[in-house]
């Protein structure tokens, strides 16, 4: 069993960035942040297609996120 890391918008788009600004390669840019090579190229191409819509958030809640959703539901 893998554990996958979960990384912010903000860590994404700073990465992104870094990538297209840097003078160093790729390989180097990636080791320095800790993520994978190809994990660089396929956030620069969703930020590329989806401009501000990149990256929304989790598609899945966590226990309390859901319950405190029903809860809310219930009240309305």
């Amino acid at each position: 069993m893998t554990n996958r890391k979960h990384y912010t918008r903000e860590f994404k788009l700073e990465a992104v960035r870094l990538l297209e600004t840097s003078d160093k390669p790729i390989t180097v840019v990636a080791r320095e942040l800790g993520v994978r090579r190809n994990l660089l190229y396929k956030w620069r191409d969703t930020l590329t297609e989806k401009g501000e819509a990149s990256y929304p958030g989790s598609g899945r809640k966590r226990d309390y996120e859901q319950e405190n959703i029903r809860l809310k539901r219930e009240l309305e």
